[in-house]
Formats: C-alpha cells, structure tokens, sequence
C-alpha cells in the first residue's frame, strides 16, 4: 500500500522506508517552535534533564507574541525568562518586540520551513506551514521541551482524509470560506488525529495566503495536520523567502485514505462560523440580520497583506459604522510596513478603525480587544468558543477579512458584494 504526503515525511525522518497508519515512530526535527506562553513550561521541564543543552540552537524558533508587548507583569515575567533562555543557548532565532510578528505567519515570512520540514510547536496552529507542503503540527510544552533537547519527537503516525478542490472561488471567496465550509461540514472532530490533505485542480486558484489559512484551521477540525500539494506557486513563495532547498514529496497513487470529500470551490458562499464551534456554519445570506459590536482582522489565520488588501479594498472612502470598535493588527512588522506603503493603514484609520502592533492579542482573550458581557464580535480569528474573547456570554463570528469589513461598515454581518 502506498504512502500519503504525510507518512512520506515521516518515513524519511524516521529512517524507514515506510510507515504505515497507527505506527508508533521517533523522527528528526527540522524545526521546534514556542512562543512566550508554552516556552516557559517547556524551559521548566528542560531544567529538570541531565543535559540542559539545545541540540541545534538554529532549529529552534521562540517567538514573543501572544501578549507582547506585555501586558501585565506576569506576562512580562514570562518573556523575560524566554529571552534570557535564549540568550543563554544561543538561539538564532529568537523574535521579540521590533522584531516579532505572530508566529504562525512570521516563520514562513523568515523562510524557517520549507517544503519536506518536521516540524512541532508548543502551539496548536502549528498545522500552518503544511501550506507549504511541509508536515506540522502543533504538541504540548513538555514535548517542546524534549525537541529543543534531542532534535526528535515521537509520533503515531496518522492516516489521511483527502480533500478534492476543484473549480475557482467566487469574488471574495476565499481560503478562509473553504475551510469554515469544511469544518461546517465534517465537524470538529471530523479529522480528528487525522492528516487533512487537499488536492486537485482547485489548489491552483488558491493563494499562498489562502492556503496558510487553510492549514492552519486543520486543528479546528481535529486534524494532526493538514496539508497541501508543492506546486509552482509554493516553490517560487519559498525560494523568495529560503535560501533552503525544499525536498518534495507526493502521495502515492494507491496510497489510503479514510474518506474522500470533493469540494467545488465555484459554489461556495461566504461562510460565517456562528457561537459557539467553528462547526456551527452558516452562509453570509443567513446570517445578515446579527447586529455586532465589534470587528477584529487579524491573527495567524487573517492577518496578511492579502488579508488587509481585501479589507483595505471594501473600507475605502467609507467610514466604520458609528459605535462600532474596528481593530486591524497585521501579523508581522514586514505585513505592517508593506500595508503603510500601499497605503491600507491610512485607509483603516481614516474609516475610523484602529491599527495595533502585531500581536495574537484579542485572539485568546489576552488584550487588545476584550468583549464585555453580551456583546457580538466579528473577527478574522480561529476560534469561537464560550468567552475566548472575553465575558462567558459575549459571542464571536468567524469570517473572512472581506466580510469582516463589510460588517464593519454597516454593523451587522454583511456580504461583501453587496456593498463593494
């Protein structure tokens, strides 16, 4: 029996020819990622080992973003310990305030993985960088931990779902539509320890940007990962951004997958994830009459140029509608500067929004953007669950950044289309 694109990955990192589904494996690392919420758990747990040392301080990537820059004391603790971790070891890669983007779009942007990569993260949108056709995903601190200590990770290996794309999306569809549909439609726990792999003709109308996005919602559907085919499009985004070779690999013809699904991507709407699982999916047309009080666009998921290209594009001469809270946060500095020179930054806060410094912020209901009790927010984010953004009975709609800000400029959630 053949391989997925997956299990090849594994297979070559492991040593083996071959592997198979619900095999037990130990595999090389190309790259172990925390941030500054799971680092310190994992440097705790180092502490208590024989050998302290990193196995290789360029295959480590610590990023300061969740409440950076700090927001409290506790917070500012906790990077104080990473940054001094850091630069006790040596770490390359190590990104703080000035430096620092939200790391799930920081570390491609910094070519720190490539096609072919291994790689884990103290992070569950980990699964992101399988738009590049690498294998990732995310795991606890104390298995952090015992990557930066021993370059390796045990795994059991997945077995796979494929994901048929086929045809080209819609004005203002994007890959944030398509995996809210496919949440929507296979559930939570849908792919749950599974490799979501996407394939077909479709992949090719997909961005780089709508393919990030894509991968890294897999965990809102239970994956271990999703990922997508290396085609043109994936090798010349990382050839700007890598000076690494990327190692390619495709599924077999006969390899096995539990299920199949066939998405035609010409016949999606835009989707709208209601309180309080991102399964709870509707279309934009069935959601119009929810009136909202605040609009976040932003975070891993959301938060790239092509992201605040499509808002910037709809906010345009239009103002924010009065009472309602706009918050715009690229996701890394490059992202901030490139929008200030296309001008979107002017845009936004000339409609009335406010732009932040990269940071996951409101995301997690860390800052940035709290919710009081009963109020409704629009957000780019990746999850919806019961006071992730504040009080226990405010409600968060996921959405595309296009249907984001059209909301935003009528207060209640709007289709693009009807206002573009």
């Amino acid at each position: 029996m053949g391989m997925t694109m997956t299990q090849k990955i594994l297979a070559k990192h492991a040593g083996l020819d071959s592997v198979s589904a619900g095999e037990l494996i130990e595999a090389d690392l190309d790259l172990v990622l925390g941030n500054d919420i799971t680092s310190p758990v994992a440097i705790h747990q180092m502490k208590k080992l024989k050998n302290q040392e990193v196995f290789d301080k360029d295959k480590i990537a610590l990023v300061m973003d969740h409440f950076v820059p700090n927001k409290d004391i506790k917070s500012a603790e906790h990077v104080k310990e990473v940054r001094e971790f850091a630069c006790e070891k040596c770490i390359s890669n190590y990104y703080d305030v000035g430096e620092m983007g939200i790391e799930h779009a920081l570390l491609p942007e910094k070519g720190l993985v490539v096609a072919g990569d291994a790689v884990i993260g103290a992070d569950s949108h980990t699964c992101t960088y399988g738009a590049l056709g690498a294998f990732s995903t995310g795991v606890g601190s104390t298995d952090m931990a015992a990557g930066m200590a021993t370059g390796k990770a045990w795994f059991k290996v997945p077995s796979a779902i494929k994901f048929i794309l086929a045809g080209k999306p819609a004005p203002f569809i994007s890959g944030k539509d398509v995996i809210l549909h496919i949440i929507g439609m296979i559930g939570v726990d849908g792919a749950l320890y599974q490799s979501m792999e996407f394939t077909g003709d479709g992949v090719a109308a997909l961005s780089m940007d709508d393919r990030f996005t894509i991968a890294n919602m897999a965990i809102e559907a239970g994956g271990k990962n999703g990922i997508f085919p290396v085609d043109d499009r994936t090798l010349e985004y990382i050839k700007e951004h890598s000076d690494r070779k990327p190692v390619i690999y495709d599924a077999d013809p006969d390899a096995e997958y539990t299920k199949e699904y066939t998405i035609d991507l010409s016949k999606l709407r835009p989707t709208v994830s209601f309180p309080h699982l991102p399964e709870n999916t509707r279309t934009v047309d069935e959601a119009c009459d929810v009136e909202i009080d605040q609009v976040v666009i932003g975070s891993c998921t959301n938060g790239r140029l092509s992201d605040l290209r499509i808002a910037a594009e709809i906010l345009k001469g239009r103002k924010v509608k009065k009472g309602l809270r706009v918050i715009v946060i690229p996701a890394t500095q490059k992202v901030y500067l490139d929008a200030m020179e296309a001008g979107y930054i002017r845009t936004f806060i000339e409609a009335g929004a406010v732009v932040s410094t990269p940071t996951c912020g409101p995301c997690l209901g860390g800052y940035m953007g709290i919710l009081a009790s009963g109020e409704r927010c629009v957000s780019t984010t990746n999850r919806n669950f019961i006071g992730r953004m504040g009080a226990t009975d405010s409600e968060i709609y996921l959405t595309s950044p296009a249907v984001a800000a059209a909301s935003a400029i009528t207060g209640h959630i709007t289709d693009p289309a009807t206002i573009a």
